[in-house]
């Protein structure tokens, strides 16, 4: 499978399709690491009870984000609910919720058959307010595993 490359520009705070330098075409990647991105940093829909960013109850006519194509394809929404964490304290319970929305914009790819196994570690780091996220994903063809790392979930880095 293969896939736009995405990749995070920390001089735009955002991702963005990377372009070749010396031909200036769009850059493709086996689709895995385009699809472990999409699945981590596209801001799915907050549940009913979810307690949005700034403390506004999803409830209250926040803004519950999600992606529009979700409407087509209610049963596998698209992303992840990382960004709901945005603005939480850098403890041992925001980690762990880290893991679980991980995991859950993650679970897909076994689904699809894409991986064997997604295995998903967060951890806090209160003495620099961040979240460290690794992600192994287990191929199904060979076993075959692919690292990524993000050491400050707001500020993704390239996979190992």
């Amino acid at each position: 499978m293969t896939d736009l490359a995405l990749r995070y520009d920390p001089a735009l705070g955002a991702f963005d399709l990377v372009l070749d330098p010396v031909t200036g075409d769009l850059v493709t990647d086996d689709g895995l690491e385009t699809a472990v991105t999409l699945s981590l940093f596209t801001d799915r829909r907050a549940q009913e009870g979810d307690a949005l960013p700034g403390g506004a109850p999803a409830q209250y006519n926040g803004d519950r984000r999600g992606w529009w194509g979700d409407a087509l394809t209610a049963d596998a929404p698209l992303g992840s609910r990382l960004w709901l964490l945005s603005r939480e304290k850098t403890l041992a319970e925001t980690a762990a919720r880290a893991r679980t929305y991980a995991q859950e914009g993650l679970a897909w790819l076994r689904r699809a058959g894409i991986a064997e196994r997604v295995d998903v570690v967060a951890t806090a780091v209160p003495a620099e307010s961040r979240i460290e996220l690794d992600v192994v994903v287990t191929r199904p063809e060979g076993g075959a595993r692919v690292e990524y790392r993000w050491r400050n979930l707001w500020e993704p880095q390239d996979a190992v």
